[in-house]
């Protein structure tokens, strides 16, 4: 039996590739930036290893913005930031 090729996904933060269910998709959808565990969701993607360093990598480089196709506010940022500080946080805490 073969091995079944695992999906790779390149950070947009640290340019890294990690595999698809290690890294975390950030969606671009009617005009609203949405987290998206599930990795289901319509809309433009971007991925992001599980680093708030490479959400902060990607911001400043405007990374994220060009990469989703959609121009970011400083309080869109702020707040997807909140969330996905949230988010890290929780899957600390459950590891």
């Amino acid at each position: 039996m073969s091995k079944r090729r695992v999906p790779m996904r390149k950070c947009v933060g640290c340019m890294t590739s990690f595999p698809k269910n290690e890294v975390v998709r950030l969606v671009a959808s009617d005009g609203k930036l949405v987290i998206d565990l599930a990795g289901r969701l319509n809309g433009r993607g971007a991925y992001l290893c599980r680093s708030l360093d490479c959400f902060d990598i990607a911001v400043r480089k405007k990374r994220l913005t060009y990469a989703l196709g959609v121009s970011m506010t400083q309080e869109e940022c702020a707040v997807l930031r909140e969330e996905y500080t949230k988010l890290m946080s929780d899957a600390e805490v459950s590891e």
